[in-house]
C-alpha cells in the first residue's frame, strides 16, 4: 500500500486527515507533499482489499454533549461502544487541536491493553448533526488501518468554530451538540501462513517500494498467453545480462511467474529499464507505464520472429471525420490506437462512454469549418471505429483537472462495466462505413486493474480470470487470492457503498461510504480470438539457455533454502589468529583486536565434540591439535570485545553446541574463539605454557606519530604483580626498536561512545593498574619537544580520537552538483566554524563567513533544497546526517557578502526579457525580506536597459513554458518561490495598457505534437507570451502580428500551424477562424490551460541559463532507458 498525503480523499482542499497526536500542544504530524513510500506486505498497514474477507459489521453511535460551549477541557472522549467485536470511542477537541476548527477522531478505546502487533481495519464517518435542517448535517468519511502507531484517526479541521458556534446554523441547540459515528469493521485475514501457489496455482510479484502499479500491469500482460509466448520467442543469448536486457529480464520474470512456488522479485527487470532505487520509490501511472513498455517492446521486437506482436494484439483504428452539412465535402483521417481513454464523469457505464466517444459535434456559428473551396460551412465532426484489436485496453479517466478548485481530483463516481462487451450493438453504431462487418466485436472481460486511494497516491492491484473461466483471482503484489465475480465487477464500480446495521441496539438506518477503490483500466479479449490469445505456453516455448539459467537459479535458491532449514542443526565457529590481528589492525580496524566477520569461519554440527572440531582446525591451518589453545571472547560492559579466558579441558570435552551456549545465550549466536599458538626454537610449534592464576594475556599495538600508523606487534603473558617497566626491552624488540629507546605506554580502554585511552604508569604493577586478560596496551616512542611542529597527533590518544571521528568529506560546487570538486579530511565533531574555516582555507578565501554549505540528500543524490543556515548546526556530523544515513558529501557556494548578512535578505533569480532583444538577462535581485514585487521591479530598472525611460515592468511566474501568474505589485517577496518556477520580468507592451472593452489578453505558447499509439502528446517549449486579440479578428490577422513580434522568416513561418488548446487537446484553426470566439469571456482558474498554440519544430538553441535549477526531484514521467 502506498502511503501518501493522509487526506480524506474526496475533499483534498478541506483539511488534512491525520492521526491525533498525544502531544496535543505541539504541531500535528502532517506529511507535506506526496511521499512515495510503500509499506512492505508484512506491515499491518494494508488496503481495504487486502483485508476484506467477510461482509463488514457496521453500526451507528450517537453522542449527545450538553453544555457544549462551556466545556473547559482540551479533549473529550465519548463512552465506549462496540462494533465488529472491537471497542471504539470518539475523541473531540472542542476548542480545536491547535486549529480554529472542531477536531474529531475515531479512537481504539482499549489500544493500551491490546497485544503487540494488533491491527484492525474500519471504514467510518463522523458527523455533527444539524438539529434544525438535517440535510445540512456536517459529515465526513474515510477509512483507516488502526494499529499501535496510529490508534486514532480522523479530521483535525472537521468544521470551523465560526459555523459550529453560530446560533443561527443549527449545530448547537440549547447548547447541545449531537455527534454521530458510523463505523464499519472488516475482519483481517492472516496472510502469514497463506500460500498463493497452493491455493490458486499462481504467484505474486514483490513490491520494491512503490511498484504496485507496475506489478498489476505485468501480471495482466503475463496472463495474456499470446503476449507471454511472444516474449519467450524474443531472441536472447546465454551471454546476455538480465539487468541490461529488457527481453531477457522479462523472459526471466515470466518464467518464474510460471514455474516458481513463491512470489517473484522485479529488481532485475527494473534494472534492465535503467531504473535506480529512487525510481522504484516513485509511484507512476499504470497507463503511462503500459504505453512506454509496449513502445519499448515493439521496438525490441523489430527484425525478430515476433515483430508486429504488439500491433497484432493491441492495435485498432478509428476514423476522424468532418462532414459538411450543406455541401458535398468530407474530410477523414485514419489513426491507430493501442488503448482507448474513456470518460467516467457523466457516464454510467462503458457503453455510455463509447456513445460519448462517437458523439457528433456540430461546427456552426463562430465555429464553422473552413472547407477548402467551399469556405466556411456548417459541419459535423466525430470519430468512428474502423476496427478493434483482439485485446482491447480501456483506460478509464478517473483523474481530471477541476478548474474551480484548481487541482487534480479523482472521480469516484459509480461506473459499470459488463462481463461481455458488445461493440456491434445498435446496428454497429460505433463502426465506420469501411469497417469489416463480418468480424464480430463481442468481447469478454479478462482483467480489471484497480486504483485504491486518492489523487495524490494510493495502491494498485488487479482482478483477472486468466483463462476467461468463471473463476476470478485477485493479484495484489505478493498475494494471489480466489475471488468471486462480485468482487471483481460490482465492488470495483465505485460510487457509494451502503452498509446495513448489524447491531440491533442502535439506530438501524443504513449508512453510506464513498468507495475509493475502483476500476481504472479494463482489458477485454475478443471472443472470436479467445483460442488464439488464451493459448498454451509451455517449456518448449522457452529458449534452452534460459531454462538452464533459471533452473540453476532455482537450484541455488533451493540450496539456500535447505541451508536455512538446517541452520538449527549447525553453528558457526569463528576462529581468530595472530595473523588476523596483524592483517587488520591499522588497516581495516583501529580499535579492539579483530573484525570477526573477516576471519576464517567453520559451519559445524552442534553435536560434534569440540575435540573433533580441533582436528578440523588442524587440517585447515596445519596446526597440530596438541599445540592448539582456544580462548573465548567476551563482551565487556564498556562495549569492547576481548579474549576472556582459555577453554578448560572439561569444556573441550563438550560438544560445539554446548560451548556456544556457554559463550552466548542468544539463539542465533556464533561461537567466537581466539586460537593461541606458541612458537618454539627454530620456529617449531610447541604447546602453550600452562596459564597460572597470576598470568595475564596482554595484546600490544605500536604507534608511529610521524607516519600516523598504528600496528599490532604481538601478545605477551605478564605476571599481575610485575610492572610495565619490566617488559620495556621486550616491547622494543616487538616493535623492532633499539633496546634503549624510551617508550610511553597507554591502555586502550574503550571507544564507544567516546575514546578512552589513558597513560599507563610504568612503575605501578599491572594489578594496581587493574590490567586483566585481553587488555590492549598501545605504546610509542617518547615524544621529544624539538621538531614536533609538523606532527598532527603526537600521542596515541590524540590519534585514536582522530580515527574515531575522522570523516572524509567530498565537496561539490553547488552549480556543479554531479562533480566532486575536492575532498577534505575532517572530523565528525568539528564545529560549523571549523568546517567553513577549512573550506575557505582550501579555496584561498580570507573571509570564512562567505562560505555557504548545503547538505546532501542520500535518496535523490542531489543537494537538499535549503542551504545550511549560519551556525545552525553544532557539528559536521549534523550536516551529514540524512534520516538514518550518513552522507560524505557537502555542497559549497562562495557568496559575495557574508552569510549572516545574506540571511536577512531575500534573493530572487529573475530572467529579464527586453522588449526587442532576443536573449534574456539573468539577474540576482537581493532585497530585504519585507520588500514587495514593486521594489523588485524598481531594482530591475536600475540594472537593465529599457526600450524607453517610462517603460513599465511586470513579474511573471513561468513553469514548463507556461505563464501561471502575474504577480501583484504589492505582493511581499518573502514567500515567492524561485526554486521550482522561473521568475520572468518584462516590459508591458503599450497595446496591453489600452485594452478595448471587447479585447482579450490570451496566452500564446510554442508547442510540438507527438503521436504515440492513440495518445497525442503536446509538449510546450520556448518562451510563452501574452497577446492582445480584438473582437472579430481572424487568425490571418493575428498571424501577421505574431510573425512580426517573433521575427520569423516567411518560409519558416509558412510551416507553422495554429491551434486552440484546452487542457492539452488541440483544435486546429483556419485563417478565417475568429480567434476570440475560442476563448472564454471570463477569468477562470487555470487560464494557462487555454491558449493559442504555435506548432512548429523546436529548432531554437537551448539557452545557456536556467532561471531556476530546481534542486528537488519532481515526479518524473515514466522512462525506460535501455
Amino acid at each position: 500500500m502506498t502511503m501518501m498525503n493522509p487526506q480524506p480523499l474526496h475533499q483534498e482542499d478541506e483539511e488534512m486527515l491525520v492521526p491525533h497526536s498525544d502531544l496535543v500542544e505541539g504541531p500535528q504530524p502532517l506529511i507535506e507533499g506526496p511521499q512515495p513510500m510503500e509499506v512492505a506486505p508484512a506491515d499491518n498497514a494494508e488496503t481495504v482489499e487486502n483485508q476484506a474477507n467477510d461482509e463488514p459489521q457496521a453500526s451507528r453511535y450517537t453522542w449527545t454533549i450538553e453544555n457544549f460551549s462551556r466545556l473547559n477541557v482540551k479533549k473529550l472522549y465519548s463512552d465506549v461502544f462496540v462494533v465488529g467485536g472491537y471497542k471504539w470511542r470518539v475523541l473531540i477537541f472542542p476548542k480545536g487541536n491547535n486549529v480554529d476548527y472542531l477536531s474529531m477522531y475515531l479512537d481504539v478505546a482499549d489500544s493500551a491493553t491490546l497485544p503487540y502487533g494488533w491491527n484492525r481495519y474500519a471504514q467510518f464517518s463522523l458527523a455533527v448533526v444539524n438539529q434544525v435542517h438535517n440535510r445540512y448535517t456536517m459529515k465526513k468519511d474515510t477509512q483507516h488501518q488502526f494499529n499501535q502507531r496510529e490508534s486514532d484517526w480522523g479530521f483535525t479541521s472537521f468544521m470551523p468554530h465560526s459555523e459550529l458556534y453560530d446560533p443561527n446554523k443549527g449545530y448547537l441547540v440549547n447548547d447541545t451538540c449531537v455527534i454521530e459515528a458510523d463505523v464499519a469493521v472488516r475482519k483481517v485475514i492472516d496472510y502469514w501462513s497463506y500460500d498463493s501457489k497452493k491455493d490458486t496455482g499462481h504467484v505474486g510479484l514483490k513490491n520494491q517500494g512503490a511498484t504496485c502499479y507496475m506489478n498489476s500491469l505485468l501480471q495482466t500482460l503475463y496472463h495474456i498467453p499470446y503476449f507471454r509466448k511472444a516474449v519467450y520467442h524474443m531472441p536472447t543469448t546465454e551471454n546476455d545480462d538480465p539487468t541490461g536486457s529488457i527481453p531477457l529480464a522479462l523472459q526471466s520474470l515470466f518464467y518464474k511467474l510460471q514455474y516458481n512456488d513463491t512470489s517473484v522479485a522485479t529488481k532485475e527487470l527494473t534494472k534492465s529499464f535503467g531504473w535506480d532505487t529512487h525510481d522504484s520509490f516513485m509511484q507512476h501511472d499504470v497507463q503511462e507505464l503500459n504505453r512506454v513498455l509496449c513502445e519499448k517492446l515493439e521496438d525490441k521486437m523489430k527484425g525478430t520472429v515476433v515483430e508486429g506482436t504488439i500491433q497484432k494484439l493491441f492495435e485498432g483504428h478509428h476514423m476522424n471525420y468532418i462532414e459538411c452539412i450543406n455541401v458535398d465535402f468530407k474530410s477523414t483521417r485514419k489513426e491507430s490506437f493501442y488503448d482507448l481513454q474513456l470518460d467516467v464523469k457523466g457516464c454510467k457505464d462503458v457503453y455510455a462512454s463509447f456513445d460519448k466517444y462517437v458523439e457528433v459535434e456540430r461546427l456552426e456559428g463562430d465555429n464553422k469549418y473552413h472547407a477548402e473551396e467551399h469556405g466556411l460551412q456548417d459541419a459535423k465532426k466525430g470519430v468512428l471505429f474502423i476496427d478493434f484489436p483482439p485485446v482491447l485496453q480501456l483506460q478509464l479517466k478517473r483523474f481530471e483537472y477541476d478548474f474551480m478548485r484548481d487541482t487534480m481530483v479523482k472521480i469516484n463516481d459509480r461506473y459499470e462495466f459488463p462481463l461481455e462487451l458488445d461493440l456491434d450493438r445498435d446496428n454497429g453504431k460505433y463502426l465506420s462505413p469501411e469497417a469489416d462487418r463480418s468480424i464480430q466485436n463481442l468481447y469478454m472481460l479478462h482483467s480489471v486493474l484497480v486504483h485504491s486511494g486518492g489523487v495524490h497516491g494510493g495502491h494498485y492491484h488487479a482482478f483477472m480470470r486468466p483463462t476467461l473461466s468463471d473463476q476470478w483471482y485477485k493479484f495484489d503484489d505478493e498475494r494471489v487470492t480466489k475471488e468471486d465475480v462480485k468482487k471483481a465487477l460490482e465492488e470495483q464500480y465505485g460510487g457509494e457503498e451502503e452498509l446495513p446495521q448489524t447491531n440491533p441496539g442502535y439506530n438501524n438506518t443504513p449508512f453510506k461510504f464513498t468507495k475509493y477503490s475502483n476500476a481504472y483500466m479494463l482489458v477485454y479479449v475478443r471472443a472470436s480470438d479467445k483460442d488464439k490469445i488464451i493459448c498454451d505456453v509451455d517449456e518448449k516455448d522457452i529458449a534452452e539457455h534460459l531454462r538452464i539459467r533459471l533452473k540453476k537459479e532455482q537450484e541455488e535458491k533451493e540450496d539456500k533454502r535447505r541451508y536455512k532449514a538446517q541452520a538449527h542443526l549447525f553453528t558457526i565457529v569463528k576462529v581468530a589468529r595472530d595473523e588476523d590481528l596483524k592483517e587488520q589492525i591499522g588497516k581495516d580496524i583501529y580499535f579492539d583486536l579483530v573484525d570477526h566477520d573477516k576471519v576464517r569461519n567453520f559451519r559445524i554440527q552442534k553435536q560434534l565434540p569440540f575435540n573433533l572440531f580441533k582436528e578440523e582446525v588442524a587440517k585447515e591451518f596445519g596446526i597440530p591439535v596438541q599445540v592448539q589453545r582456544f580462548w573465548i571472547w567476551a563482551k565487556r560492559q564498556n562495549h569492547t570485545y576481548r579474549p576472556n579466558r582459555p577453554l578448560t579441558p572439561q569444556e573441550e570435552a563438550q560438544t560445539v553446541g554446548a560451548l556456544r551456549e556457554v559463550s552466548s545465550k542468544a539463539h542465533n549466536a556464533e561461537l567466537k574463539l581466539l586460537l593461541e599458538i606458541e612458537d618454539g626454537l627454530g620456529l617449531h610449534l610447541v604447546p602453550p605454557p600452562e596459564k597460572h592464576k597470576d598470568d595475564i594475556l596482554l595484546f600490544f599495538k605500536f604507534y608511529d606519530p610521524e607516519k600516523e600508523e598504528l600496528r599490532y606487534v604481538g601478545r605477551l603473558f605478564v605476571k599481575s604483580y610485575s610492572k610495565p617497566i619490566d617488559i620495556l626491552t621486550k616491547l622494543n624488540e616487538l616493535a623492532a626498536l633499539a633496546p634503549d629507546v624510551e617508550i610511553e605506554l597507554f591502555e586502550e580502554i574503550k571507544y564507544e561512545p567516546s575514546v578512552m585511552c589513558e597513560r599507563l604508569d610504568k612503575r605501578a604493577s599491572f594489578r594496581f593498574s587493574q590490567i586483566e586478560d585481553g587488555d590492549i596496551i598501545c605504546f610509542q616512542k617518547r615524544p621529544i619537544s624539538e621538531g614536533q611542529e609538523n606532527i598532527r597527533f603526537p600521542e596515541v590518544p590524540m590519534f585514536l580520537e582522530y580515527v574515531k571521528n575522522r570523516q572524509v568529506v567530498h565537496f561539490r560546487a553547488l552549480e556543479r552538483p554531479k562533480e566532486d570538486d575536492f575532498s577534505l579530511d575532517l572530523a565528525k565533531n568539528h564545529t560549523y566554524d571549523d568546517v567553513v574555516e577549512r573550506v575557505a582555507k582550501h579555496l584561498g578565501l580570507d573571509d570564512r563567513s562567505k562560505i555557504r554549505l548545503t547538505s546532501h540528500n542520500c535518496y535523490s543524490q542531489q543537494p537538499k533544497p535549503n542551504p545550511i543556515k549560519y551556525r545552525s548546526v553544532d557539528h559536521l556530523l549534523d550536516m551529514l546526517v540524512h534520516y538514518n544515513q550518513i552522507s560524505d558529501t557537502l555542497y559549497y557556494e562562495v557568496l559575495d557578502i557574508p552569510l549572516p548578512e545574506l540571511q536577512c535578505l531575500k534573493t530572487l533569480k529573475v530572467a529579464f526579457h527586453h522588449a526587442t532583444k532576443d536573449e534574456a538577462l539573468i539577474l540576482n535581485i537581493r532585497l530585504p525580506k519585507q520588500s514587495t514585487v514593486g521594489d523588485v521591479l524598481n531594482e530591475i530598472k536600475t540594472k537593465v536597459e529599457l526600450s524607453h525611460p517610462s517603460a513599465e515592468l511586470r513579474l511573471l511566474e513561468v513553469f514548463y513554458h507556461k505563464i501561471y501568474k502575474i504577480f501583484p505589485i504589492s505582493e511581499k517577496i518573502e514567500n515567492i518561490n524561485d526554486q521550482y518556477w522561473t521568475l520572468r520580468a518584462e516590459e508591458i507592451p503599450e497595446e496591453e495598457k489600452n485594452l478595448g472593452a471587447n479585447d482579450r489578453l490570451i496566452h500564446v505558447y510554442h508547442i510540438t505534437k507527438e503521436s504515440a499509439q492513440n495518445q497525442v502528446q503536446v509538449t510546450n517549449f520556448g518562451e510563452p507570451f501574452f497577446l492582445v486579440i480584438h473582437e472579430g479578428e481572424t487568425l490571418e490577422n493575428v498571424k501577421v502580428r505574431i510573425q512580426k513580434r517573433l521575427q520569423v522568416p516567411d518560409d519558416e513561418f509558412s510551416k507553422w500551424k495554429f491551434a486552440f488548446l484546452s487542457l492539452g487537446r488541440p483544435e486546429y484553426l483556419e485563417d478565417s477562424d475568429i480567434v476570440s470566439s475560442r476563448f472564454q469571456r471570463r477569468d477562470i482558474y487555470g487560464a494557462w490551460e487555454q491558449y493559442l498554440g504555435l506548432e512548429h519544430s523546436d529548432t531554437s538553441p537551448k539557452r545557456t541559463y536556467a532561471a531556476s535549477q530546481s534542486r528537488h526531484t519532481l515526479e518524473k514521467p515514466v522512462k525506460i532507458y535501455n
